[in-house]
């Protein structure tokens, strides 16, 4: 099977000033980016990596990100994506436990990995770590890898334990790849925005470098501001992106945002979430000849397992789409039994794009499958035409007065007020009812809402019983990589431990 940079040097060779890829005034081709591949595959060779060992990148986004993606990937060794949001000692846990042999790191992060072996990638070095500098043609060889080989190790956010190293296969990866290559129509025309970060499946994989594969041009940005992302895709003439909810949404509020000319854009992938409909409904107004694909994935299956179907947007408006071509989706009671469609229950997967299971980890690996299936964690139900519907994480259920209450409906109905920029739903310990329905909104600037407004304007939207019992307005909402909200988080901040 072959290697990440396989799709490099075949484009190299047939048209090599074909533009590959972008970052800040660095525009390099297929034929530059094949000999930069194989000089960083040479560099990290010479730093004593090889076949199967574990690279770990702490890196924001940069060409040089995507050159070592390819290199590790060229000498067989395994890449590692870190988040360098965390802290220290969470870096420290991912890299002992990995068994990491080198950390590529941005020198902003270096602090950040103590003693252990660094290749430190200094602002110069973003532009490329084996720029044009009279090095020789370096002529190494791909090392070529089986479908059971793995390519990546992706560690979990870590939302409810220990981050879990989830182990990607080429298998995993190039079954991935051909979904979203027919899902979304890719061709070497296309031009996709690389925002998000990189160390995250949604930016590397939604289609991410699946671009490279029809030689089409990543434009890579290092950081998200909402006015350089416009600006990009109106002189780039992006063809479409991932973004997390909360990019999306920035997007959507800026005042002057019509003032550009957006009119390449065919397609942004979102999810991560269950999209409120009126972020939906919105959309055209900003990107006038593109689509909201909604989508659903995990980092377990490499991402985008459901996409909404064309010109089924406003029929099946609220789902998170259809299960792409070499995934099967089914929805489980707690005990493993198959649900018929319209019933509520765990979203289980299967097909070869999904996880074998987590790095040194039997026991998580063995309780997040029902046989074949995985076990997502997240909580839906399929309609009769097999659209997927979100409904919550089973661990944010909210239990009031012994009513089962999903946040995800009562979300819905609070973003319906035009002051509300950003809303979660929790449920928070009370005597008499359990939990009571708390929601904590971030409301747009110079706005105000009290309790007995919210409950004004639920009233008749929700049974009383889903009514919200508590009001919190705060300036921000705790998130993850992927822009889903931690109500994790939240619910530890206003429920402190006595």
């Amino acid at each position: 099977m072959a290697n990440l940079s396989s799709s490099v040097f075949h484009w190299a060779l047939s048209e090599p000033d074909r533009l590959a890829l972008v970052y800040g005034d660095s525009r390099i081709t297929y034929g530059e980016l094949a000999v930069r591949t194989r000089r960083v595959a040479a560099l990290l060779q010479e730093r004593g990596i090889g076949e199967n060992d574990i690279v770990a990148l702490l890196m924001k986004n940069s060409a040089a990100f995507i050159e070592l993606a390819l290199a590790i990937s060229h000498l067989g060794a395994v890449l590692l994506p870190v988040n360098y949001r965390l802290g220290a000692e969470e870096v420290e846990y991912i890299l002992q436990h990995s068994g990491a042999r080198l950390v590529c790191v941005d020198e902003e992060f270096r602090e950040n990995v103590g003693s252990f072996n660094a290749l430190v990638v200094t602002e110069r070095d973003q532009h490329g770590l084996a720029q044009d500098t009279g090095t020789p043609h370096v002529d190494l060889p791909a090392r070529r890898r089986k479908p059971s080989d793995i390519f990546r190790l992706m560690y979990t956010s870590g939302t409810t334990d220990r981050p879990k190293g989830v182990i990607h296969t080429y298998e995993n990866f190039h079954w991935k790849t051909l979904d979203h290559i027919c899902e979304l129509g890719l061709t070497r025309e296309d031009r996709l925005l690389m925002v998000g970060p990189l160390y995250h499946v949604g930016a590397f994989d939604l289609p991410g470098i699946a671009l490279i594969l029809v030689g089409g041009t990543l434009v890579v940005l290092r950081d998200f501001d909402a006015h350089t992302v416009l600006t990009t895709m109106q002189d780039e003439k992006i063809t479409g992106a991932w973004l997390a909810p909360v990019m999306l949404n920035r997007l959507l509020l800026l005042n002057d945002s019509t003032n550009y000319d957006l009119t390449s854009v065919k397609w942004i992938v979102g999810g991560g979430e269950r999209t409120p409909v009126e972020r939906i409904r919105s959309f055209n107004r900003l990107f006038t000849k593109g689509r909201y694909v909604d989508a659903y994935g995990l980092t377990e299956t490499c991402s985008g397992d459901t996409m909404m179907q064309a010109g089924r947007e406003l029929e099946k408006i609220g789902s998170a789409g259809r299960a792409l071509s070499h995934v099967d989706i089914e929805i489980r009671d707690p005990d493993g039994n198959p649900l018929p469609p319209g019933e509520t229950g765990e979203i289980c997967l299967r097909g070869p794009k999904v996880t074998k299971g987590y790095w040194k980890d039997p026991k998580r690996t063995e309780a997040s499958f029902f046989g074949e299936w995985f076990r997502s964690g997240d909580m839906g139900y399929l309609d009769e035409d097999g659209f997927l519907f979100l409904v919550d994480r089973k661990k944010d259920m909210i239990i009031s007065g012994g009513e089962n209450i999903a946040s995800s409906e009562v979300e819905r109905v609070i973003y319906q007020l035009d002051i509300v920029e950003e809303a979660a739903v929790i449920g928070l310990p009370d005597e008499q009812w359990g939990e009571r329905v708390t929601a904590v909104v971030v409301l747009r600037e110079g706005a105000s809402l009290t309790l007995e407004e919210l409950k004004s304007h639920c009233r008749g939207k929700l049974g009383s019983f889903k009514m919200p019992r508590e009001l919190i307005v705060t300036d921000a909402l705790p998130r993850n990589p992927s822009g889903k909200i931690l109500k994790r988080s939240l619910r530890d901040i206003y429920n402190p431990k006595t």
